[in-house]
């Protein structure tokens, strides 16, 4: 995202807002611009969140973030030893998600940092046996906390051999012997109505399971944000949605 682009949205997100996620697809600390962007939304009084992978969370990086004053950082670690978190973030080092969760406590005690440090990782059958290690190790790994979440498979029909136990899944064994969500998605949609997805682009869209961009509700470039908050297509949109039956990305949420 441009510089320009960032500061055209930035100047008119109305007072309502208080929260700014950094992420969507992709990895945010690729963008060298990112300690700046965080700056900019802390100086408006904006809660800052970012999602990383960590494979390129540095030293220099990790202080950057802390003094640019980001508000939470998730750390994604989908196991504890390499065999493991490889099952699921194929090419990645867990290595890496170490040092860079080091680096980030480190910075943050040197420079009296306030951001919060939480740790993720999916419920996967390839680490199921070192979850409740994970537990004990979060806070000395540099996390200030461990948060778990079910993963989610777009070939979950017949199954996935990453797929835990139904307790810790997403899916549950329907009758027929195919995998179904276990949760209808709700007709009252919390993501919907409280908040949009802004992509490098300025194209807005309605949440961030609509990975493919198939909703796009307007462009920022064109059209103010007010505009397309309160436009026909979000207004349409939503119609459709509390009507049922859900879209096709729906499906998948967790809520």
């Amino acid at each position: 995202m441009t510089e320009e682009l960032y500061t055209r949205i930035l100047n008119q997100l109305p007072w309502s807002v208080r929260l700014v996620q950094l992420y969507f697809q992709g990895e945010p600390l690729l963008n060298p611009a990112l300690p700046h962007f965080i700056r900019r939304a802390t100086e408006k009084g904006l809660h800052t969140t970012l999602s990383t992978n960590a494979q390129v969370l540095t030293s220099p990086m990790a202080e950057a973030l802390i003094k640019a004053g980001l508000g939470r950082i998730i750390v994604s670690m989908d196991g504890l030893s390499q065999a493991s978190y490889e099952q699921y973030r194929v090419g990645g080092s867990v290595d890496k998600v170490k040092a860079g969760l080091a680096a980030l406590r480190d910075a943050k005690e040197r420079l009296h940092g306030k951001t919060h440090i939480e740790l993720q990782c999916l419920y996967l059958r390839s680490n199921e046996n070192e979850w409740e290690l994970l537990r004990r190790q979060y806070r000395v790994l540099g996390a200030d906390s461990l948060t778990f979440k079910t993963a989610q498979f777009y070939d979950y029909e017949h199954g996935n051999v990453l797929m835990p136990d139904e307790a810790h899944a997403r899916y549950r064994l329907a009758g027929n012997g195919l995998y179904v969500p276990k949760h209808k998605p709700p007709r009252f949609c919390r993501r919907a109505l409280t908040g949009c997805v802004i992509t490098t682009n300025g194209d807005v869209l309605p949440c961030c399971y609509d990975k493919s961009h198939q909703y796009i509700l307007g462009n920022l470039k064109q059209e103010s944000f007010r505009a397309i908050w309160h436009g026909e297509k979000r207004k349409a949109f939503l119609n459709t949605l509390w009507q049922g039956p859900p879209f096709p990305m729906c499906i998948n949420c967790a809520g």
